[in-house]
Parts: C-alpha cells; sequence; structure tokens
C-alpha cells in the first residue's frame, strides 16, 4: 500500500474563532459543566475589572428560559468607534479576535485580571447565539453573531439613552458542551466570591426558570469571606485584616486571616486581580514564609518556644487565609494560559513583608490572642513530632501497638506495589463478601462499612480515633491522618467509595467525603479519591442456552439496552450493590477495562467548603433546603469529573 504523501495543501490554517471551536478544551479547560460554566466566568470577568477600574456598582446575571446567559454590567461600555488599524468597530473586534482588548493598556485598566476580548471571544465562538448591547455615549448599539461567532447583525445604533455599560446574552452550542444546563448554586457561589473580593459592589443572579434570585453586597468584604468559611468553627481570635499599597510597584494587598480550635487543616485561597490563582503562585509564598517569620520571631521574643522553631506547617495549621492582590498591568505573570499560578517575582517580597510587618504588630498589641495562637502552633509542633516518632516506631518494631479499635473486616490487596492496589470501601458485610468475591486479589483490597461512618465535622480528636470505621481507615491508608499525614506513604493508588445507588448510599458518600477532606485533603486534591457507579439495570434473555445480557446505568442507556437485547427480554431493577452476584459486581463495578468511576475533585474551593458546612452542619433546615434543590442521585454533581 502506497503511503500517503504529507503535501503544502494538507496544512489547514483556522481562520478567526475556528480553533475555539476545534479544540474548546484549550481555552476553557473542558467541554463538561465546568467548561460551560467557564463561558459565563469570561464575560462576569470582564464586568468586573470594569468595576475595578472604578465604572459600575452593579452586576447582573440572568439565566433565561431559553437557556442563554446574560451579564448586565455598569461600565463604561465596549468601544463602538472605529479601530484605525482593523478599520472595524472596537466591540467588533473584541467578539472575534482572540488576544485583542482593552487589558494590554494599563492606562486604560490599571489591573485586570484577564484580557478583555480574549474570553468575551471564547464565549461568543462556542454559543449558537451571542449578541451584544453597549450603552455608550449617549447611544444604545447592538450587534448578533451566530453558529460560533459569525456575525449576522452588524453594529448599529437603535437608539439613545442615559445609561452605560454592556449587555451581553449568549446561548452555549449543544454540539460542543455535554450539558448546557446552567447552574444556579455554582454561578450564584461565584458571584459571591467576586462580592466578597470587590466590597460595594452588588451582584445579582436571577433564575427565570425557578424564579430563584440572589444578590450579594459586603462592606467589609474578606473578613465576611472569612466568617462565613468558618462559620460552624470556634475561632482562637477574630477574623483580621491588613491591607496597604506598595510605593515601589504599586501592588496593592488585601489580607485576612484567623485561627481556629480543634481545625487541623490549612485553608488559603489566593487571588489576583479578582482571579481565582488555585494553584498558589509568589504570592502565597511571600505569605507563608512571612507569617512564618513573624510568629517565629515574636515566640521567640517572649520566650514561648519550647525547644526547636516551629515549622511553616506547625504555624499554619488552623489557619483560615485569603490572600488578595492588585497587580498593575506591566508587572502582570501568570504561569500557564488558565492564569492558575502568578509568577510575578516582586509579588513574594511584597506580601511578606506586609503581613511579617502587620501581623508583628498584631500579636505584640494583643498579648493574650498572641499566647493563645502560640499555644496552638506548638500544640501542632508537638503532635507533629509525636506523629513521626510512632511512625518511625512502627517501622521499627512489628510488635508496636496500636491504641485504637481496628475493624477485622479488611480483606487486604497481595501486591506491594501500593500506587497500583485499590481499596474499596464497601457499604455493608453482604456487598462485601460478594466484593470480596469478585475482587483482583493482587491489587484490590475490599473494606466493608458496618452502618454508617461518623459525622466528622465537627468531632473532638479522640472521639474521632475512638470510632471503629475511622480508625481503620486511617489504619488501611497508612498515610496517618490531620496534620501528620503524609501523601508518600499511602498504601492505595485508588480508594474507591462502593455504596448503593440510593439515597442511604449517597449520605455514605458524603460522610466518607467529610472524613477525607477534613483529614486527608491531599488524597482528594492528588486525585486519589472515586466514587464507583454500579448499573441500575441488567436486561437479558437467553437464547438456545446462551445468555444474552446488556447492563444500563440511566434511563436512555435502558431503552438502548431493550433493543440491543431484542423482544423477550428480562430486567433486574438493582435496589442495591447485594442484589448482584460477584461475577456481575465485577464486570460491572470493579474491572477497570469495564466499569465507570467518579474522580472527586476540588475545582471550586469556596463552593465545597460551603456545601460541607451545608451537608455536614448544625443547621438541618439548610441541609434540607439545599438537598431539595440540588440533589438529582441519577446524576453526577457538578465539581466531580467522570472518568473511567
Amino acid at each position: 500500500m502506497a503511503e500517503r504523501q504529507y503535501t503544502a495543501n494538507d496544512i489547514h490554517i483556522l481562520q478567526g474563532l475556528e480553533g475555539v471551536r476545534k479544540r474548546p478544551a484549550m481555552y476553557i479547560g473542558s467541554t463538561n459543566s465546568s467548561g460551560l460554566h467557564h463561558l459565563v466566568w469570561e464575560v462576569v470577568d470582564n464586568a468586573v475589572d470594569e468595576a475595578l477600574s472604578g465604572f459600575g456598582s452593579q452586576i447582573i446575571v440572568t439565566l433565561h428560559k431559553d437557556g442563554s446567559c446574560s451579564v448586565l454590567d455598569e461600565g463604561r461600555g465596549i468601544p463602538v468607534d472605529i479601530n484605525k488599524e482593523t478599520g472595524r468597530p472596537g466591540v467588533e473586534i473584541v467578539f472575534t479576535e482572540l488576544h485583542a482588548g482593552g487589558k494590554f493598556n494599563s492606562s486604560v485598566y490599571k489591573s485586570a485580571g484577564g484580557l478583555h476580548g480574549v474570553g468575551a471571544s471564547v464565549t461568543n465562538a462556542l454559543s449558537l447565539m451571542c449578541d451584544v448591547t453597549v450603552y455608550r455615549n449617549g447611544g444604545i448599539y447592538h450587534l448578533r453573531f451566530e453558529n460560533g461567532g459569525h456575525m449576522v447583525t452588524p453594529l448599529e445604533r437603535i437608539g439613545d439613552t442615559k445609561k452605560h455599560g454592556t449587555l451581553v446574552r449568549f446561548l452555549p452550542d449543544p454540539a460542543i458542551f455535554s450539558t448546557v444546563d446552567f447552574k444556579f448554586d455554582t454561578i450564584s457561589s461565584h458571584l459571591q466570591e467576586s462580592a466578597f473580593l470587590m466590597k460595594g459592589v452588588r451582584f445579582i443572579i436571577v433564575d427565570e426558570k425557578t424564579g430563584q434570585k440572589q444578590e450579594y453586597y459586603y462592606e467589609k468584604g474578606l473578613v465576611e469571606y472569612i466568617n462565613l468559611l468558618n462559620a460552624e468553627k470556634k475561632p482562637i481570635i477574630d477574623v483580621v485584616s491588613f491591607s496597604e499599597i506598595d510605593p515601589i510597584t504599586n501592588i496593592e494587598t488585601e489580607i485576612a486571616i484567623q485561627y481556629c480550635y480543634e481545625d487541623y487543616n490549612e485553608v488559603v485561597y489566593s487571588y489576583v486581580n479578582n482571579v481565582k490563582t488555585g494553584d498558589g503562585g509568589t504570592h502565597e509564598s511571600g505569605f507563608r514564609a512571612g507569617i512564618t517569620r513573624a510568629v517565629n520571631d515574636f515566640a521567640e521574643m517572649a520566650n514561648l518556644l519550647k525547644g526547636k522553631k516551629l515549622e511553616g506547617s506547625d504555624i499554619r495549621e488552623g489557619l483560615t487565609a485569603i490572600v488578595s492582590l492588585k497587580v498593575p498591568e506591566e508587572l502582570l505573570e501568570f504561569e500557564g494560559q488558565t492564569k492558575g499560578k502568578l509568577g510575578t517575582p516582586a509579588a513574594y517580597q511584597v506580601v511578606s513583608n506586609l503581613i511579617y510587618n502587620k501581623f508583628t504588630y498584631y500579636l505584640t498589641e494583643n498579648k493574650e490572642n498572641a499566647i493563645n495562637i502560640i499555644k496552638k502552633c506548638v500544640d501542632s509542633q508537638q503532635a507533629r513530632l509525636a506523629a513521626r516518632k510512632a511512625k518511625d516506631e512502627a517501622r521499627s518494631s512489628k510488635k508496636a501497638k496500636q491504641e485504637v479499635i481496628l475493624s477485622d473486616k479488611l480483606t487486604p490487596a497481595q501486591s506491594k506495589d501500593y500506587l497500583k492496589n485499590e481499596l474499596f470501601i464497601v457499604e455493608g458485610d453482604s456487598a462485601g463478601g460478594t466484593a470480596k468475591k469478585g475482587r483482583d486479589r493482587i491489587h484490590q483490597a475490599i473494606l466493608p462499612l458496618r452502618g454508617k461512618p461518623l459525622n466528622t465535622d465537627s468531632i473532638s480528636m479522640e472521639k474521632l480515633l475512638h470510632n471503629e470505621e475511622i480508625a481503620t481507615i486511617i489504619n488501611t491508608v497508612g498515610a496517618g491522618f490531620g496534620q501528620s499525614f503524609d501523601i508518600e506513604d499511602i498504601h492505595y493508588g485508588k480508594i474507591i467509595i462502593m455504596t448503593d445507588a440510593d439515597t442511604d448510599g449517597a449520605h455514605i458518600q458524603t460522610l466518607l467525603l467529610t472524613f477525607f477532606y477534613h483529614y486527608m485533603r491531599q488524597l482528594i486534591t492528588s486525585g486519589h479519591i472515586y466514587i464507583a457507579v454500579p448499573p441500575l439495570y441488567r436486561v437479558f434473555k437467553e437464547v438456545n442456552r446462551q445468555l444474552i445480557q446488556e447492563y444500563a446505568w440511566d434511563d436512555a442507556q435502558l431503552e438502548a439496552a431493550k433493543k440491543k437485547v431484542g423482544a423477550g427480554y428480562k430486567i433486574n431493577r438493582y435496589k442495591g450493590l447485594g442484589e448482584m452476584d460477584a461475577i456481575q459486581l465485577k464486570e460491572t463495578t470493579m474491572d477497570p477495562r469495564t466499569r465507570l468511576l467518579i474522580q472527586v475533585d476540588i475545582n471550586d474551593p469556596f463552593l465545597v467548603e460551603k456545601r460541607v458546612n451545608i451537608l455536614m452542619g448544625r443547621d438541618a433546615s439548610l441541609r434540607k433546603q439545599w438537598v431539595e434543590e440540588n440533589v438529582d442521585f441519577n446524576k453526577v454533581d457538578t465539581f466531580i469529573k467522570e472518568v473511567k
């Protein structure tokens, strides 16, 4: 067979927005629910940048009955005059050209999170319709795009007005996205987060389908942000905040912090020009270095240390902090296309100096609070050292005794190649026994649960360790917990929660995820936690003593399975894992070649924190309301991603 020649004619130049439609994930991360909502963030962020520059104090997001979304701001309005370089109106360029916008010019925007126009053009490219109305210079201007950014209505002046701002309405293309259903809760959370970061700006979301409406407006900003995050916790100190504009770099920094008792996690959220920097960067590194130095220097000066200096992890245990920077455009450096990590070198020293100087002064002026904070840090240090000593002793002596009560139900994997091993945490002894028969003995371990696990959202460490189920999980994972957790020591590459597909199963999943979130969070952020997805139906019949069968995970697949099996079929409706035999459970839910897993991830830390507080907190009425409005147990929620 002759080899096909590769010629210049095989090289295709993608014009305009074609590249975005060809490879959407390059621009918005994915084409699932997360990517869908990224279209909203791009337009909202442009509105936020206007408010950030002092233009407008209200932003309204509306979810319309036809499935479209609109964003209205009170900014200056995107320019409608003719660009000399292209001969086209500015607003047209903004919505049709990548890397075009006013954010490149520091005289237009002192600081901005994104590149105004890049986001708008991506949203346009991935929409069936994008309708833009500009209120500017006393006039109302309008243009419209359809089918991926093709202009159908050129810019025209359609009236007069005294208003100023921009209204963008778009309808996502279902051919691009796996879902085009906007989530009120997801957008609402994003707007609330923006409202915390922008004191004095009102954010409103309206859902025309359900009638829901929510407004967010904060005068104290980051202080109120932390108060919400720590609503269910016991604070050591009230929230304190510090802010400053560096005279050399003009970087504006605002930091809010709070320490809490009985909290063994570090929560640090950082932002640059209102964009969440989920991967940290120079500003987070500067914050950690500065607060470590401040606490150690004060503790040493006050003679409060009982031995070695405190490590950074000791100082940050139980700390909640928000670090928000406004960085001038000429200094702004992000690492990566998604702007997840700040690379601006100057930010390190600016933030480090601010938190060191301001927090040192706070500790000096608030001696009682300072002593309580240092005591918390020293307790953390001692717990860390004790855990390390216990781990070393356990490794050196096979006779090391445990003071915790452990379940004898674990069926371990035989392999010592830990990253290839999988731990199935299974609902009930019956399903556990079936899973044990169907497992791969080399790499799969089975741990059945006796009833529902403990709610670990707000309990003492003593009660935690005396719970048989939780203690067994800690011992089985093998990497410690809380402050002593070390992901390098985990005994399993995948930890898979396998429960019935009903409300009790969902509750067990939530309880286990709450435990992992509070005490082994790195298991989630590093992608080690999964949820098994057993089928809901088996469609089968016997023909000439041969079994023909198909499995279905939802009603749509059920209909397809009926057609595939053909007339005379029978249906099993699985109400629980125990209704499957070992072979069925293996081939549908446990075998890596055929199973379906959900990998648990934290895409939006703020939203997750809110949900944990609602679902696992003390206020049952809030929990009931949220479940009734949001939970569909046949669908995957928005903050987890589906993988095989």
